[in-house]
């Protein structure tokens, strides 16, 4: 699957926006302002004025109904009513920019737009590029039992299992390995 590299970084911040849930971290990482700009800073969001805690709010808000396409959806039809929804309520204007020295690409939220508004345009139509292709199904959890984290498959087989984030897959692979160990030597 080729997906251009807005989509790549859309993706990437809705992927941390959920993984930033208090449900997943065990705490909320987007508690106010000073959490919220870091998250805008690092994911290089851009046209972000001045945040305050209704931002933070909204940003939750949006950050919820992604997490209920990621996970609670049951099928396209479903996802593609949670972000028709999405899109729409964004206000998204699709516009051409080349700003920060990036070549032209395509901004979907309006200008002006709030932080919570532009994640919802720009994340949501990243996911609903995934679901015209086809591929809603790269929308995954890590598989290790003890971590919650969302992740999308862009593997080429989509044999993905773990977060990135984390060694989950190799911490599994080692805890197998030495079970194997034990049991051979017993």
């Amino acid at each position: 699957m080729l997906i251009n590299h807005d989509t790549r970084c859309a993706l990437d911040s809705v992927v941390d926006l959920v993984n930033s849930q208090p449900q997943i971290e065990g705490r909320e990482s987007l508690g106010d302002v000073a959490a919220l700009r870091r998250f805008v800073e690092e994911h290089r969001v851009s046209e972000v004025g001045r945040l305050g805690q209704d931002d933070v709010s909204a940003v939750q808000a949006v950050r919820d109904r992604f997490a209920e396409i990621f996970f609670a959806t049951g099928d396209d039809t479903a996802a593609a009513t949670l972000l028709n929804a999405m899109i729409a309520g964004a206000g998204t204007t699709p516009r051409l920019t080349d700003h920060d020295d990036y070549d032209w690409h395509v901004h979907y939220f309006a200008p002006g737009a709030s932080l919570a508004e532009h994640l919802a345009a720009d994340g949501g139509m990243a996911l609903a590029f995934l679901i015209v292709a086809g591929e809603r199904e790269r929308l995954r959890r890590c598989d290790a039992p003890d971590c919650r984290r969302a992740f999308v498959d862009l593997s080429r087989n989509r044999s993905r299992r773990y977060c990135d984030s984390r060694t989950c897959g190799n911490r599994l692979h080692v805890a197998a390995y030495r079970a194997r160990r034990r049991e051979a030597s017993a």
